[in-house]
Parts: C-alpha cells; sequence; structure tokens
C-alpha cells in the first residue's frame, strides 16, 4: 500500500481565517466563542457561538459567483485556495483525472434554506432565486473546488453529522492508498449558525449558555462554530519527487457504527474505531502521543470518550495528552475534523499541543492528561483524531511526523 503525505492545509474558523491564524491561535489557547451575531436573536435561548467574524465575502468572490455560493461553500473555497497555495501542486490535464474531492459536511446550504423558508412562508412569496438548490445541496462545496481546479478523478460528500469530515478524510486517505488517485483535496466545512439551525439545536437541550468546557467537572454543554479546514493529501513518493513540504503523514484510518442508540455515545464503538486505526497504521499504541479528542463538553460524551481511551490504551493511556480544541473554536459540525486535523498535524509537525481551555474542575470520570488551559511543547510522533457522532458513527485518523 502506497504511503500518503499532507502537503498543504487551509482553514477559516472562528479563531482566524487562515490556518496559520487558527493555529496560532490554538497554541494561545484563545477563545474564538463569543455573543451571536444574527437575525432573530433575541427568540433565541442561546446566543454564543464560535463564529466567523470579519469575512468580506466581496471582496474574495465576485457577485455571480456568490450568487452561487452559500456561506458553507465560501468557507470551503476560501480554505482550499490557503491549502493550494501552500502545497504548490499545479494540476495538469495528466494530474487531473488522478485529482479528486472528499468534503465532510451535515448541514449543506443552512444559511440558504433558512433564508428561502422565510421569503416562502414568512414573507408569502411564490418564487424563489433559480439557484436555491445549487446553493444548498451538501455537494456544492465539493463540487465547486473541484471545478476551480479542475479535479477529475472522485468526488463527493460524505454527511454523517459530526464525524464527517473525518469520514471524508479518511476515504480521501483510502483512495490514494489503494491506487486509486494520486492526489485528493479534503476536509471538511460547516455553516450552521444560523437561526433555524441554532435552534434546532436547541431543542436537544445539549447546548451551553455560557461557554465549552470539555472534560471540566462543571461542564454543561457544547457550543456551535462554524467554518472551515482543507487539506491537500497526496501520494508521498509523489510528493517527495517534486520537492513539496509534507507536514505530516496520514498513516492509519478506521469507522465503526455503535449501532445502538441515535443519539448516546458508545464506549464500544468508540473503542473499536480507535483500535481500527491503530490496526491501519500498524503501530502500537504506546506510540501514541496525543490524542485530539471529539471532546464536545456534553457529560456523556466526555466520560464516554475517557473511558474507551482507558479501555484501548490501558496503562499507556496515563502517559497520553488528550485536549479538546472544540473548547476554542466550538463544535463545527461536519466540518469539526477538519479544524482539528490541524491540531493534530501541529503536534507531529511543531512539537506543539493544543489546550482544552476553561477548564476548571476535575473529573474522576475524566481523569487524563487533558493539557488544561495551556499549550505543551512535547516531541509526537503520532497523533490521532477522534471523531464521533449522532447515529452512532464513528470516525478515527492517525498521522505520523515526517
Amino acid at each position: 500500500m502506497r504511503r500518503v503525505v499532507i502537503t498543504g492545509q487551509g482553514a477559516i474558523s472562528a479563531l482566524g481565517h487562515t490556518a496559520v491564524a487558527t493555529m496560532q491561535a490554538m497554541r494561545e489557547g484563545k477563545s474564538g466563542i463569543g455573543p451571536l451575531v444574527l437575525r432573530d436573536k433575541d427568540r433565541l435561548m442561546i446566543d454564543i457561538g464560535g463564529q466567523v467574524h470579519g469575512f468580506e465575502p466581496d471582496a474574495v468572490f465576485s457577485r455571480q459567483q456568490l450568487s452561487l455560493y452559500d456561506p458553507n461553500t465560501q468557507f470551503a473555497l476560501v480554505a482550499a485556495a490557503e491549502a493550494m497555495k501552500q502545497s504548490g501542486l499545479q494540476i495538469d490535464d495528466a494530474l487531473a483525472e488522478r485529482t479528486g474531492v472528499i468534503l465532510g459536511n451535515s448541514g449543506g446550504g443552512l444559511r440558504t434554506i433558512d433564508e428561502n423558508y422565510r421569503t416562502v412562508y414568512e414573507e408569502g412569496k411564490n418564487r424563489v432565486h433559480p439557484f436555491v438548490v445549487p446553493r444548498l445541496m451538501n455537494n456544492a462545496a465539493a463540487s465547486h473546488i473541484s471545478m476551480t481546479y479542475g479535479a477529475k478523478g472522485p468526488c463527493f460528500t460524505v454527511s454523517t453529522a459530526c464525524s464527517s469530515s473525518n469520514h471524508a478524510m479518511g476515504e480521501a486517505f483510502e483512495k490514494i492508498r489503494a491506487g486509486s488517485a494520486d492526489v485528493m483535496l479534503t476536509g471538511g466545512s460547516e455553516s450552521m449558525l444560523v437561526f433555524g439551525g441554532i435552534k434546532a439545536w436547541e431543542g436537544l437541550r445539549v447546548m451551553s449558555k455560557d461557554g465549552c468546557r470539555p472534560f471540566s467537572k462543571n461542564r454543561n454543554g457544547m457550543v456551535q462554530g462554524e467554518g472551515a479546514a482543507i487539506f491537500v493529501f497526496e501520494e508521498y513518493e509523489r510528493a517527495k519527487a517534486r520537492g513539496a513540504e509534507i507536514l505530516a503523514e496520514v498513516i492509519g484510518f478506521a469507522m465503526s457504527s455503535d449501532a445502538s442508540d441515535i443519539v448516546m455515545p458508545n464506549r464500544d464503538g468508540a473503542a473499536r474505531a480507535m483500535r481500527g486505526a491503530l490496526a491501519s497504521a500498524g503501530i502500537d499504541r504506546t506510540e501514541v502521543g496525543y490524542i485530539n479528542a471529539h471532546g464536545t463538553g456534553t457529560a456523556a460524551n466526555d466520560r464516554t470518550e475517557c473511558a474507551a481511551v482507558r479501555e484501548v490504551f490501558g496503562d499507556h493511556a496515563d502517559a497520553l495528552m488528550i485536549s479538546s480544541t472544540k473548547s476554542m473554536h466550538g463544535h463545527l459540525i461536519g466540518g469539526t475534523g477538519a479544524v482539528e486535523m490541524l491540531a493534530c498535524v501541529m503536534a507531529v509537525r511543531d512539537g506543539i499541543v493544543a489546550p482544552t481551555i476553561n477548564y476548571e474542575q476535575p473529573d474522576p470520570e475524566c481523569d487524563l492528561d487533558v493539557v488544561p488551559n495551556t499549550a505543551r511543547e512535547a516531541r509526537v510522533e503520532v497523533a490521532m483524531s477522534n471523531a464521533f457522532a449522532f447515529g452512532g458513527l464513528n470516525a478515527v485518523l492517525a498521522l505520523r511526523k515526517v
């Protein structure tokens, strides 16, 4: 099987408009969570989120493009541009058919959906914009990235709730490893911070009104975020031959289904996915130095994930560093695993482990080294990224230092 490496990355999140800025904020333990700015905010019970502020679409896209791009697609294209620039990749005719795009997304163009429901139901209009369907469909971002860069290989969107991005990146990894592609643009995006999106999540009673505190005993729920992260995955020998900078190597991927409950997490399913990623990578559990946790800040998720880590890693769990960057950028739902992959790259490439901020009270059920509040310098050879979704769909990736 062929080796797969990352040669470019890009992002836009509540922490910054680039991958560089997002990672710097992670190093500094900054929070991008704050008061929401949106229509009808006074009708919401939840008024905080990891919202992207200061982004001006008109400065990036033409009027014609904006008629086709929901913010979900805008975020993905901005991140893809940064990733492609860093990679130095030129997709010529020969490479085009060996280059694909696989993205994760859960809600699709929710801003478009929200606005057009208002048009029809609130304003009573009988016509909507002719591009509503192309704007709202889940595969819009993947399709526009494919068209922008002339990627003519496998192109699709994975929608598995909070595991969408990890599933997408895992599938991209497998395509290259198996030889059916040489380059894949992959990651995920989400723009769910609209009135309808937040109102729907409010109904689940899993949202915090005052902040995201993963693993802290006084945690009281998750906080939504938005944004995107895109990576260039490339076959190792090809990347090496063209002199590309290699950020990290993707070495393993596994997925599992709890097959038990639509919303409650399951320790066994999470553990099977982590064990599978270790097997896929061909490594021993003692080689893992850092896990970017799913770590939503809900009581059930955090204790279940910690129990699964204990089960898989045994005595080595005490030597592991495990943190949740959702405490800083919020939960991007379908895009969350992609932004969190930046923290894994930072750990293995730069030797900086992102912290779990807002950690206030130790929880006996989360008795791991959660890198509380302050980033840590450490040599990390292998990092793992966990994603555990509603529906019991789990996806875990493993990276190695190059």
